[in-house]
């Protein structure tokens, strides 16, 4: 075997074997601790069992991942209800201005999560400055209560994951040829049905991606749901981390955990095979 035949191989082991050591690895470790029971004084009891997995289908805990998975659905719908318009103006701007553009779009990134998170407490709690600001422009009522409310978890998921999908539908978008728009025009399309029938099909793929992206992340959070939920919100995020953290069941929270990656590697699954199904319409049109 020549050397060129085997170069991606080398290239690609460290990566491969860092993933495998920090990712593959401590999952299956957490994955196993699942199939155990708790022990009296918390921790591990290398004793086998699969009650782990019947608790988590207790309709107490399946109502806690419906809720996550609600709040996760909203705060993705709104990212790419935002995200499309900017990517799209991104797209259309002049070449020389649109890596001024992306960098605004991921500057939010240069700062700690922890910190930007904090941020909307100080923009949104009764004191913070919103409520300032309205009475500055004379609102004498009661200061409004955005703060620990889902509405301010789903605020600060959208802000936070924004650029994500900013980024994966501005890659579709730029690589869009004119000529298939100008195409649609010169058949008499005005530029409604040109963006419904052929900039918005062709972009899905990037909206799926940076929809899913902002889903998986978003019903695993806990971090957010814990500063600006105030723990009135319990998602699934918070309950694993509890679970290993404060009521130092190891067991269920890994089987927790496993039953959260195991739906997140299912949706990765159906967006994969439904961007492919889209993509193979696309060509049959084509053809046609």
């Amino acid at each position: 075997m020549s050397f060129n035949a085997t170069r991606p191989t080398l290239l690609a082991a460290p990566g491969v074997a860092w993933l495998v050591a920090l990712m593959v690895v401590p999952c299956l470790l957490v994955l196993s601790y699942a199939f155990f029971e708790r022990g009296v004084w918390g921790g591990v009891e290398y004793t086998f069992t699969l009650e782990n997995f019947a608790r988590v289908a207790d309709p107490l805990y399946a109502k806690i991942f419906l809720n996550s998975a609600r709040i996760a659905l909203t705060a993705t719908v709104v990212a790419i209800l935002i995200a499309y318009p900017a990517a799209y103006a991104i797209s259309r701007a002049p070449r020389m201005s649109q890596p001024i553009l992306l960098f605004f779009a991921v500057l939010p990134f240069w700062s700690n999560y922890l910190i930007r998170t904090y941020a909307w407490i100080v923009l949104l709690n009764r004191e913070g400055l919103i409520n300032n600001l309205l009475r500055s422009l004379g609102y004498t009522g009661e200061p409004l209560s955005m703060l620990y409310t889902e509405s301010a978890v789903i605020t600060g998921l959208v802000y936070n994951y924004l650029p994500f999908v900013i980024l994966a539908i501005y890659s579709t978008l730029s690589r869009l040829n004119p000529e298939l728009m100008e195409a649609s025009r010169d058949l008499g399309a005005g530029p409604v049905r040109t963006f419904l029938r052929v900039t918005l099909p062709l972009t899905l793929p990037g909206v799926a991606a940076g929809g899913v992206f902002v889903f998986v992340l978003s019903i695993g959070n806990f971090v957010t749901p814990a500063l600006l939920g105030g723990g009135r919100f319990q998602m699934v995020g918070n309950l694993v981390y509890d679970q290993f953290l404060t009521a130092n069941d190891w067991p269920f929270g890994a089987a927790l955990g496993a039953a959260l990656i195991l739906t997140m590697i299912v949706l990765l699954l159906l967006q994969a095979r439904a961007t492919a199904h889209a993509s193979g319409e696309r060509k049959g049109e084509a053809a046609q």
